[in-house]
């Protein structure tokens, strides 16, 4: 399923599921029929269903949104073997730790919030009538080092458009896996119909700007004096590209 693709189940029953699986990013089918209201003679069959038009699928005997994303990559430099793929429900411990120790490090705003949302909902990918959430990792060792995360509301005049945060944490800069990061995290955008990707960061984070730029980003505005740390009042620069 691509997130331009629209949300139809045709049965009343197989919206509850989609919803009770895509709101808790993995399930068993017993789980399933254990706590939803649905005929558990019907409840294979609605699976089925949600199945063949590639709304949900298997994965370690749980069931999760089905989100066309593409296959693992791989990659090396300087010694550094890393893979790109996207993420899987049970990346997000490792994710939320890499997103914060970035945050910490480099006073990123938006991706301490994208850290903190996924932290309390403990639900990586989203695909509903509000909003759609896609995350693809940076693994060495199957250990996550970076990740690129797309977010958009599921508003049509806002449909084009979606907000990226990309990071990869200090000991494994300098091998690209930053720009492979934003690579895939644009073209999957880009497959799925998104035209306007942006990104605000603080004027003091001068390595995320200057990596966005080199990337053929542009400032698009500045917001004085935005965020607040401490007793410090800091510019938030407003960053886009357009696909």
């Amino acid at each position: 399923m691509k997130l331009s693709d629209k949300l139809e189940f045709g049965h009343e029953d197989r919206r509850l599921i989609y919803e009770y699986i895509e709101s808790h990013g993995a399930v068993t089918p017993k789980e399933l029929e254990r706590t939803l209201r649905v005929d558990p003679s019907g409840l294979k069959h609605h699976i089925a269903i949600l199945k063949r038009d590639g709304l949900i699928e298997v994965a370690d005997d749980k069931l999760l949104v089905s989100i066309e994303a593409g296959t693992e990559e791989e990659f090396t430099d300087e010694g550094v073997d890393y893979t790109i793929r996207p993420a899987r429900q049970e990346d997000l411990t490792g994710l939320v730790g890499a997103i914060r120790q970035v945050s910490e490090e480099k006073t990123y705003i938006v991706g301490e919030s994208v850290a903190d949302v996924i932290d309390h909902e403990e639900v990586l990918l989203r695909h509903n009538e509000l909003e759609s959430r896609m995350f693809f990792v940076a693994c060495v060792n199957r250990e996550v080092v970076g990740w690129v995360h797309l977010s958009a509301p599921e508003l049509e005049k806002l449909g084009h458009t979606a907000e990226l945060t990309v990071g990869v944490i200090d000991e494994y800069r300098g091998h690209g896996i930053g720009s492979h990061l934003l690579h895939r995290g644009l073209e999957w955008a880009g497959e799925n119909g998104f035209e306007k990707i942006y990104n605000s960061v603080p004027s003091t984070n001068t390595d995320a700007i200057q990596f966005l730029e080199t990337h053929d980003w542009e400032i698009e505005a500045t917001r004085a004096k935005h965020y607040k740390l401490g007793d410090t009042y800091i510019d938030e620069v407003m960053m886009a590209v357009r696909l």
